[in-house]
Formats: structure tokens, sequence, C-alpha cells
């Protein structure tokens, strides 16, 4: 039975849409690779589940054709979140990791009591990292960003595999060393043990940018925000006594709406006044037949967490993740 924190009085409804990300080649909502390591597993032992939160957002969207598409470029939308506590991660990790065990055990596969792996001598020295921790990485299309991971408190340290994260900047140097030799730690455990070791981690993005596909609610519910296990970073690593190693990355995001924060506009008044301006510009030229002058549009937004509803918007997006992984590792099996 999944686990889901329940917050009394609070209208908030979900919607799984699988989203088409631009960078995407494929519309398959997984990529699997090394999927023969995987046959066999009716034991796992869960050597890592972290889950990474995106406070900065920006969300772009192209223009339109015609005489209306001259009055606007591509407009983006750059968001800040703010108000989510350690508390309101610590709960998302915990409540998610216990989902993910549940979800596992439903599906025939035991999961071994942590301690049998952290107090194996193979991992006598994890290389583990302090939770929670903020790792700077790339984000889609180069862009950077700062990334805060949270471990569940099940488990005795925070570990990342290559794979978990694409570190930038000199910061990451270390981190990345680390995960290198705790994929080796986890991989002799799962030897010695005959134990499959598994490594989930998410990474929740947020958006107030209605994306194609995304369901219109209707009935006076308050839709403001969607959270997202986003795609291309956030996956399930199987780690088998062979050697050989399951890897299944979330090809499209996992996303959930509801009213998860409260939003204030913060662009500028110049901003705002400049941009109209140019919009009236572009439209006089397509008018004389100039062609549409098309000058981008930026919007700024502030967006604070609501205590409780983030939390039960993020889990759900996490849980409907887990569905996803432990779906296809029970068909790989």
């Amino acid at each position: 039975m999944s686990v889901f924190p329940k917050v009394a009085a609070v209208a908030v409804v979900f919607q799984l849409f699988l989203v088409q990300p631009a960078w995407a080649g494929s519309s398959e909502p997984l990529k699997v690779s090394g999927a023969d390591a995987a046959k066999g597993t009716t034991q796992v032992a869960i050597g890592a589940f972290n889950v990474g939160f995106i406070f900065q957002s920006v969300d772009q969207t192209k223009a339109t054709g015609g005489l209306m598409g001259a009055f606007g470029g591509a407009t983006k939308t750059k968001s800040e979140l703010v108000g989510v506590t350690p508390e309101m991660m610590q709960k998302v990790a915990d409540d998610a990791y216990a989902d993910l065990v549940a979800q596992l055990a439903a599906k025939g596969i035991t999961v071994q009591e942590p301690a049998a792996l952290f107090g194996h001598a193979a991992m006598a020295n994890p290389h583990g990292q302090a939770s929670p921790i903020d790792i700077n990485v790339t984000l889609e299309k180069g862009s950077k960003g700062k990334v805060t991971y949270v471990k569940p408190a099940a488990l005795p340290t925070l570990l990342l595999i290559p794979g978990d994260f694409t570190g930038s900047g000199f910061s990451s140097i270390g981190i990345n060393m680390a995960a290198g030799q705790a994929q080796m730690a986890l991989s002799n455990y799962a030897k010695a043990a005959s134990v499959p070791v598994i490594d989930v981690t998410y990474m929740i993005d947020f958006s107030n940018t209605k994306r194609p596909g995304a369901f219109s609610f209707g009935g006076g519910l308050t839709v403001n925000a969607g959270l997202s296990v986003s795609a291309g970073y956030s996956r399930l690593s199987l780690l088998a006594p062979s050697g050989k190693r399951t890897t299944m990355v979330i090809n499209q995001p996992v996303a959930v709406e509801g009213d998860f924060i409260q939003q204030q506009d913060t662009t500028s008044g110049l901003g705002k006044t400049t941009q109209a301006a140019a919009n009236v510009a572009g439209g006089v030229a397509a008018g004389l037949g100039l062609g549409g002058m098309r000058f981008g549009k930026t919007r700024e937004y502030e967006m604070t967490a609501k205590p409780g509803n983030y939390e039960l918007g993020a889990t759900k997006a996490a849980s409907l993740a887990n569905t996803l992984l432990t779906d296809r590792l029970s068909a790989l099996r």
C-alpha cells in the first residue's frame, strides 16, 4: 500500500501527464539500458534514494504566427520558488522512499533492511555525503543551476553514483570522485551478498507555465502550479551481483498540477513598459506590411510554496515515478 501524507481540507487534484521535452529524442516514458542485468531479481537492497529539489525555473514558449504573433516573440518565464523548508523536503524524501519500498513489495520484490547493506564489510567506507547537499549541476540546454538533494531518514548516508547528476564547476569534482567510489562499494556488496543494489535519484522541478498536454481543471478548483519528476535527470540504477548494471532513465516528465503555491509577479515596472512599447511597434510594423518585429517577453515570478500542499504534490509525483520504474523492473525480471 502506497504511503502519502494526508492534508485535511485541501483542494488539490492530481493529474499524471507525460510531456515531450524539447531535448528528448524518444516518446517512450523510459529509456532502459542493460536490461539483462535485472533478470531473476526477487530481492534488492536500496543503496541510495535521493530527491533533488530545484528552486529556480525558466520556461520558454515559442511565438505564434500571423498578426498576433507579431505582438510578441518567444515568451520567457523566470520563476523562483521560496518557502520550501528542510522539514518539507525531508517529508517528501521519507514518504517517497516508503512508497517505493511498498510498491516493490507489492510486486513481489523483497527489500532488505538498510542495516544488512550498510553494516556489511564492503560498505565500511561508503563514500557518502551529508544530507541535504547542494550541488551545482548542468541542466537543459547547457544552463546551470543548484539542486538540493535529500535522503530519507531510513538510510544512514547519502550516496550518489555516476550518472545521478551532471556536475558543473570545480565544486563538483570531489563529489564526482566520491560517486565513483560509492558505486564500487555498492557493487562489491552486491557481489558478496548476491543481492542486487538499486540507486534511485529524482529531481523535482516546478513550473507555473502551462505545457502541451496539461490537464485543465474545472469546478472552481485552484490550479496554479505543476510539480514534476524531471526527465533526463531522474533514474533508477540496478547493480547486479554479476557486475552488470541496468539503468532506467525517466524520459518524459512525470507531473502533477494543483494548488501548490502563492504567486507574485516580480517583473519590474520598467521591464513591463519596455515590452509593451516593443509589442506596439511590432504590431504597427506588421500592419504596414513590414513583417512582424517579434520582441521577446520576459516575466519574473516569485512562487511561495504552500506548506502541506507542496509536500503532497511532490510526493505524488515521486510516487507516480516509483510506479513507472517498478512496473518496468518487475517486467524485466
